[in-house]
């Protein structure tokens, strides 16, 4: 049937018209992913502040934990696809048969031994710090009170591993209490203890505040090559879509180059993650860039150590039922990200 000119009119007209139609896109696919606010879990905040995660489809739900045995309980019940958790707590986990897998790390050797007032200066004045923690001891009729966070943790076991193995203090000579992360911050600085077994930025925070504050045991020293923060998926989240959480890996993995090569623009982002206007950019940055912070992202690079740091929880029986490591990590998705 011939078409007059009026009828192609129309038809060019009704083509244009559906062309300048918005295409329906693709929803984004919603992960939800529980994580401590400090320092070694840098690789979500930059991802989410440079909004890495939208341009690839991802809606991150985010709860923040004051501790990693608290992200547990949440694992367990299902609420969480995503933990970005200490590899302490994340094997604890698999062991009481919450399905997870480590699919990359964060940092290693995150963990130093701060200490303030009077501790300070008796471990500085000795020959050891064994010598140091039992004059604190005479001087002060009590055993030094170290804070950390609870029992399970990175920080705890580090900490119970460097008095036992490594300085070898006894155990009338030091009491180790556990608590958040904040509260540990505080009671630093208000003096309710004499040092503590932690993290960045508390480690910079509580030196640029306090004069008498020094680290007391180095990252690293304490328990060599020790294995920090982890990305942790649950193996249900894996399976819904393999798509999503490969997709997180490959930020990951970004932000950890962005983390070491972007320091200025990382505590930016860090600092509106966990800051909460507490925290000066100055003291950020310098945070980000002390040696109780060592970003990685190949999950190989703590394998081994995680194996040591297992046997030794397993002997303090914070793990009765050993985890297979062979089995709590997958490397195929770093694998891919870093194949492109």
């Amino acid at each position: 049937m011939p078409l007059n000119r009026r009828t192609l009119l129309l038809s060019a007209a009704a083509l244009a018209g559906s062309a300048a139609l918005p295409h329906p896109t693709r929803a984004a696919t919603t992960l939800r992913v529980g994580y401590i606010p400090i320092i070694p879990m840098t690789q979500l905040y930059v991802l989410s502040g440079e909004g890495w995660a939208k341009e690839a489809g991802l809606e991150l739900t985010t709860t923040g934990f004051q501790s990693g045995p608290a992200m547990i309980q949440a694992l367990a019940s299902g609420t969480l696809d995503v933990a970005y958790v200490g590899i302490g707590p994340a094997m604890i986990a698999r062991s009481k048969g919450v399905p997870l897998k480590v699919v990359a790390a964060n940092v290693i050797d995150q963990v130093a031994l701060i200490g303030r007032g009077p501790l300070a200066e008796a471990v500085a004045g000795a020959a050891g710090p064994a010598d140091g923690f039992r004059a604190f001891r005479a001087a002060q009729g009590r055993p030094a009170k170290i804070a950390s966070l609870p029992a399970g943790s990175v920080p705890d076991t580090v900490l119970r591993h460097w008095t036992a193995e490594v300085a070898r203090i006894p155990a009338a000579d030091i009491q180790i209490v556990g608590m958040g992360d904040e509260q540990v911050q505080q009671a630093l600085l208000s003096g309710a203890v004499d040092g503590a077994s932690i993290l960045e930025p508390t480690l910079t925070l509580v030196q640029s505040r306090l004069p008498d504050a020094r680290i007391v045991a180095r990252a690293g020293t304490m328990f060599p090559q020790q294995p920090g923060a982890v990305l942790a998926v649950t193996e249900a989240a894996i399976a819904r879509d393999r798509a999503a959480v490969a997709a997180l890996v490959r930020l990951h993995v970004r932000a950890t180059a962005f983390a070491k090569a972007n320091p200025d623009r990382t505590a930016e982002h860090v600092t509106a993650a966990i800051g909460k206007g507490l925290v000066e950019p100055a003291v950020m940055r310098a945070a980000l860039t002390s040696e109780a912070t060592n970003f990685v992202d190949d999950p190989r690079a703590i394998v081994e150590s995680t194996r040591r740091m297992q046997a030794f929880q397993q002997g303090l029986g914070q793990i009765t039922d050993p985890v297979d490591i062979d089995a709590l990590f997958d490397f195929s998705f770093h694998d891919a990200a870093k194949a492109g």
